[in-house]
């Protein structure tokens, strides 16, 4: 992924500003604490992934997750959605942050659960957004509301699985025994 010139200074000032490396470490321990298992494929697969290919950087050296987006509003308002392209069975971080009255607006809405949770300035929440879906609530008028969300796409994991190649590369080269094992393995 590249970014422009600009995008690039800005991005570059948001990973080493030192709240958003907090950030990314706790909800990195908090993933450890609550889903040990899951964040071992996570690590297994991030370390394959930096060995393949040194010339990758990660975001931040203690975070887990390889994506990362910044909803800077002033009143970042998502309507509900499940994050189909995330893995199935993983887990993304989404960390509120601004001023505004949690009582009053800016709750999460997790819609399969049926619940509405108070999420106030400073909150992070685990979740896994790839079969779940979630919206948050609008806030008052003159408050602001942003959104730090860390995930890791499927797609990594499936390149990574298929030996650092696509779908279609894969399945493509395999033949006799190796696609009925695959196959197998895939039905398991």
């Amino acid at each position: 992924l590249h970014h422009n010139k600009d995008n690039t200074v800005v991005l570059i000032a948001l990973i080493s500003n030192l709240a958003f490396l907090q950030l990314t470490g706790f909800a990195s321990s908090a993933f450890a604490m609550w889903a040990p298992w899951t964040f071992v494929y996570y690590t297994w697969h991030l370390c394959d992934l930096l060995m393949h290919d040194a010339t990758l950087i990660v975001n931040w050296v203690n975070s887990i997750f390889t994506t990362v987006t910044f909803n800077f509003g002033p009143r970042t308002l998502c309507f509900w959605h499940t994050n189909s392209g995330n893995l199935p069975f993983g887990w993304c971080a989404i960390t509120m942050l601004g001023c505004f009255k949690p009582c009053l607006g800016g709750h999460l809405v997790l819609w399969d659960l049926k619940l509405i949770i108070d999420f106030p300035p400073g909150s992070m929440i685990l979740i896994p957004s790839a079969i779940l879906r979630y919206s948050n609530t609008a806030i008052s008028k003159g408050e602001r509301q942003y959104l730090f969300t860390q995930y890791s796409s499927g797609g990594i994991f499936c390149w990574i699985d298929y030996g650092f190649q696509s779908s279609e590369d894969y399945w493509g080269g395999l033949a006799g025994k190796d696609l009925v094992q695959a196959q197998k393995e895939q039905s398991e």
